[in-house]
């Protein structure tokens, strides 16, 4: 398959591929009674225009859409976010309210909406309020992008990290308009330098048995081979907690690897790195350590994401860092948000 996303318009399509790669956690989900969606919502005393979509807590949601909310002006800003999540300073004299998800559009009229796409529950009632106000949805890219990422709504303005990954997003699109705003996660990783450049101590493996881009033989079969070829230590991704992982974990610990279960932020990590192709790698390079990649029989896919954002093969010159803009990339994605409501 081409050049692009595998689903490049259809977000229903997207998430038949995504239920499809979690299939117990899909049936549970089924089964189970949905309860009402409350979100918490912030507004400034005399209503704001602008309006942040928070669809998650995690950080490279928070590099995306909260790093710019320091930016934004915040007597004009609303947020729509997960209940009990905490704003950046500036926003604390706000009126906040818990309320059902669905209630969010009867009770703000924004000029512009900033978001991290719309595949999720917030995302997508941020995106249906921009509709029936018929104001921009700007998309603030995130993460790195393989086939799989889910596609950009209609009438987006995408705010990419680079130009390849704005073409790589909006390959057979002609309605999403793009700005290069580059990555706020990358640019902070690189205000950390390590100390010791190309890092200290063993090589740290950046575990992804979460991923549901590659089956879970595959990504088991390639850590644990790597792991044993060059005494890598393994470290669990913060989503390895069900079953499978577990059962996973316990099967490199018999193999006699060394299983990093401390949940040592990866900012905070000092050795080099190899992963399969997680943004770590990049954020490691960031901040001048030695990362790599690795995977037996990469899928052609896989092999052209690497090319994409220079990720560099074991055995190999390690990763160089990536190219950082002059202008902090939350500070310019606040400029074109404030730009776009005017």
């Amino acid at each position: 398959m081409g050049h692009g996303l595998r689903h490049p318009g259809d977000l229903v399509a997207w998430r038949r591929w995504h239920e499809s790669r979690h299939p117990v956690r899909a049936a549970r989900s089924r089964l189970r009674p949905t309860p009402e969606t409350v979100v918490d919502v912030l507004t400034p005393s005399g209503g704001g225009d602008l309006l942040v979509a928070v669809e998650a807590t995690h950080a490279s949601v928070d590099r995306a859409v909260v790093a710019p909310l320091r930016h934004l002006p915040a007597e004009r800003t609303s947020i729509v976010c997960p209940t009990e999540w905490q704003p950046p300073e500036g926003y604390a004299a706000h009126d906040r309210r818990t309320i059902a998800l669905d209630a969010v559009a009867a009770m703000l009229e924004p000029t512009a909406v900033l978001a991290a796409g719309h595949y999720t529950e917030i995302g997508a009632a941020a995106f249906a309020l921009a509709e029936l106000r018929g104001v921009p949805f700007l998309v603030s890219q995130h993460g790195a992008l393989t086939p799989f990422a889910p596609p950009l709504p209609r009438a987006a303005r995408l705010l990419a990290w680079s130009e390849a990954d704005a073409g790589f997003w909006t390959t057979g699109r002609d309605d999403v308009r793009v700005t290069v705003s580059g990555s706020q996660l990358l640019w902070k990783a690189g205000l950390r330098t390590s100390a010791a450049t190309g890092g200290a101590g063993p090589l740290t493996y950046l575990g992804q048995g979460h991923a549901a881009e590659i089956g879970r033989a595959r990504l088991v079969h390639a850590a644990l081979s790597t792991c044993r070829e060059h005494g890598a230590v393994y470290r669990p991704h913060p989503s390895e907690r069900d079953l499978a992982s577990r059962a996973a974990l316990a099967a490199y610990e018999r193999a006699g690897i060394t299983v990093d279960d401390r949940g040592v932020p990866l900012v905070e990590l000092t050795s080099p790195i190899v992963s399969v192709f997680s943004t770590g790698v990049l954020e490691a390079a960031a901040r001048g350590l030695g990362a790599w990649v690795d995977f037996p029989r990469p899928p052609a896919w896989l092999g052209e994401f690497w090319e994409r954002y220079g990720m560099r093969r074991l055995g190999n010159d390690p990763t160089t860092a990536p190219a950082r803009p002059d202008l902090e990339p939350a500070r310019r994605i606040a400029e074109i948000v404030t730009e776009a409501a005017r």
